[in-house]
């Protein structure tokens, strides 16, 4: 383990400083993009405007004789657009993969400076961090690149989610975490082809009360793993995301697997389909109801200390740091767009 005072060193010499804090942003969608198609990359000037971060998909569902050309499509693709305030990710190739020292090496090179974030898929310890956490530093001071290239570890075996904790602590690079139900579900050897999402026949059932019919109940495949990574993330002020949700006919569904990531602790989602932003839009931007009750609360507790009823509720610095959470993001969605900003009087 590194001395405390050896944390926040750069690992390699002319590397930028880590940061001590993650930068405040809006990420309530990462919208996946196929660099590899040209089409869709001659959208992303106006998709950029749309979505909090542009992610350009360079491992699954990128064949293997289009790996290149997606690497290529990315750079040109990042090259060519102004993000504005839109995050800019990739994510990679794994790291057990003939592609990711390329997609890297070359990425870094062309587009380090416009690069947020890297998401790494199938991370299985705090190892895998360390890896890319000393390389990203050393191709960092090799093109002078000015502020540090975060990593973002997708939880997708059951190796990764045994080491969850220490993923999280691995490196102040580490910007956050996503689920990953599909390599997760193989991984576990779960008997589901979903994407995501529940499972009709994983569910509880009611106790027999006479002839009556029993009621029956779907529950949630990952409610334990996203509640453990969330507290992962939360426990070392990183950002927990719902992964894909693969039945984009299903928009019901979908909104309702997004709220359940919201209501935990989740900042977004991944959209992997236009029709799913705008619902990752309306999910993680708080209800303008719950923003004005906790705006109330602010109000009354200006410092956060003591307690007050409000509506006949007891409210104290527990619920002030609630509330401050809620109109905080409020704020930040009111900023990015404007037609919120009227539903919240901000």
């Amino acid at each position: 383990m590194k001395l405390p005072r050896n944390v926040f060193k750069p690992l390699a010499i002319g590397a930028p400083a880590p940061m001590r804090d993650l930068p405040v942003r809006l990420e309530r969608m990462i919208h996946f993009v196929p660099p590899h198609l040209e089409k869709v990359r001659a959208k992303v000037p106006d998709l950029a405007r749309s979505v909090d971060i542009v992610l350009g998909n360079l491992e699954d569902a990128i064949p293997s004789d289009a790996k290149e050309a997606a690497r290529r499509g990315f750079i040109e693709m990042v090259q060519a657009t102004d993000f504005g305030a839109t995050g800019v990710w990739t994510r990679v190739n794994a790291l057990n993969s003939p592609w990711v020292l390329d997609d890297l090496m070359e990425i870094v090179a062309a587009v380090g400076n416009k690069l947020d974030v890297v998401m790494l898929p199938k991370v299985e310890g705090p190892w895998d961090i360390h890896y890319l956490d000393q390389l990203l530093a050393q191709l960092e001071a090799r093109h002078a690149i000015a502020r540090p290239i975060l990593i973002h570890a997708i939880l997708e075996t059951a190796e990764g989610v045994k080491n969850v904790d220490d993923i999280a602590s691995a490196s102040p690079r580490m910007h956050g975490m996503s689920l990953g139900p599909a390599d997760l579900a193989a991984s576990r050897a779960m008997k589901t082809t979903r994407v995501g999402g529940g499972h009709p026949e994983y569910k509880v059932v009611a106790d027999p009360a006479g002839d009556a019919p029993r009621a029956v109940y779907q529950q949630d495949l990952w409610h334990y793993t996203l509640a453990k990574m969330v507290d992962a993330c939360a426990a070392n002020g990183l950002k927990a995301f719902y992964g894909p949700f693969g039945d984009f006919s299903d928009t019901l569904a979908c909104e309702t697997q997004f709220r359940n990531a919201f209501l935990m602790g989740c900042a977004g989602a991944w959209t992997l389909h236009p029709s799913q932003i705008d619902i990752a839009k309306a999910v993680f931007s708080p209800d303008p109801a719950e923003v004005a009750f906790a705006a109330r609360i602010l109000a009354a507790m200006p410092d956060g200390t003591g307690a007050v009823m409000i509506d006949g509720k007891m409210q104290d610095d527990a619920t002030w740091k609630q509330a401050k959470v809620m109109v905080d993001l409020a704020r930040m969605v009111a900023a990015k767009d404007p037609g919120f900003a009227g539903r919240y009087a901000m």
